[in-house]
């Protein structure tokens, strides 16, 4: 499919309050959409709506307004097809403990109307590296072994878009690069990722495009290199050679901070002044370099400047 592998319109979520708390708003009216084929970052803090708006695509939740479409499925219209275009991975380790890994999934793939002859039991165990597992009970397996089962039943009836609900949170670092692995694979198979974590790095290295949402509402949706150019401080980071003069000034738009080891930062917005022009001034100044290193922003710069308050209500 080309285009868009799930529109969203004007969607709100507003949940009824109860003994006497007023009604909380979920969503206020979001509009997005996701490229079909793409591994796409949906973040924000705790409490920003993005649970509701998965469990909306995924049909555990009903939506107050507005339109969904997944897969060019409208949900409104054509429920049944909606839902199965997509596969869900979620957070919470919800899994019978008296199903075996094998009995899991054919038990999903059913509930999902896969006929027998269709069912991938064995790829998809050999995929989630469970093989050896296959017959053991679930409450047998450790929390990564869940966590795997866990991508293999929101795979059994092939679904076109792949969501991952912070699908890393407390695994460890081995199990966090087989999971990546696979999905690297699933989405150069084609399939569409998305993806939303609390690792920030993950999402910097992992997302083609991201959309961050805060107190319901989306603040900002754009490629992760356009996300990361919006942050043009640079900062400089000198190893001076020697004693530091005195009378040290930086150039004018610069700051300069003293680090505990000795090095010299020097802070400065890039439409301002370059990194070439920075060093020459230093260097005129009676500065001596032993090493220089530049440090640019990572998405958790970002996120936290369009989160706070202030970004927030920009």
């Amino acid at each position: 499919m080309t285009g868009n592998a799930i529109e969203i319109e004007g969607l709100r979520k507003t949940y009824a309050g109860s003994a006497g708390t007023p009604p909380k708003e979920a969503l206020k009216g979001i509009d997005l959409s996701i490229p079909a084929g793409s591994i796409f970052g949906l973040l924000g803090p705790n409490g920003a709506g993005k649970s509701t708006l998965i469990n909306i695509l995924a049909g555990l939740v009903i939506k107050s307004a507005g339109k969904v479409r997944i897969w060019g499925f409208d949900q409104d219209v054509n429920p049944r097809q909606s839902r199965a275009a997509i596969g869900v991975m979620p957070q919470e380790l919800n899994m019978d403990p008296f199903f075996t890994p094998r009995g899991a999934l054919e038990v999903q793939a059913g509930l999902y109307g896969v006929p027998r002859a269709q069912r991938r039991t064995d790829e998809i165990l050999r995929l989630i590296g469970l093989e050896d597992k296959a017959e053991a009970y679930a409450r047998t397996l450790s929390g990564g072994m869940k966590r795997r089962l866990l991508l293999g039943k929101a795979l059994v009836h092939r679904p076109q878009i792949l969501v991952l609900d912070e699908p890393t949170a407390g695994v460890d670092i081995e199990l966090r690069q087989m999971l990546w692995s696979n999905v690297r694979a699933l989405n150069e198979q084609g399939m569409t990722i998305i993806l939303t974590t609390h690792y920030l790095e993950e999402a910097q290295e992992m997302c083609d495009e991201i959309a961050i949402i805060n107190h319901g509402e989306l603040i900002v949706r754009d490629s992760t290199s356009a996300l990361l150019g919006r942050m043009d401080a640079k900062t400089l980071v000198i190893h001076p050679e020697g004693d530091v003069p005195a009378d040290l000034t930086p150039p004018p738009g610069v700051q300069m901070d003293r680090r505990p080891d000795g090095a010299l930062a020097f802070t400065y917005h890039r439409d301002q002044i370059g990194t070439g022009a920075v060093i020459e001034a230093l260097r005129d100044a009676g500065l001596r370099l032993r090493d220089v290193a530049t440090l640019e922003p990572d998405l958790e710069d970002v996120f936290v400047a369009l989160t706070s308050d202030r970004g927030s209500a920009a």
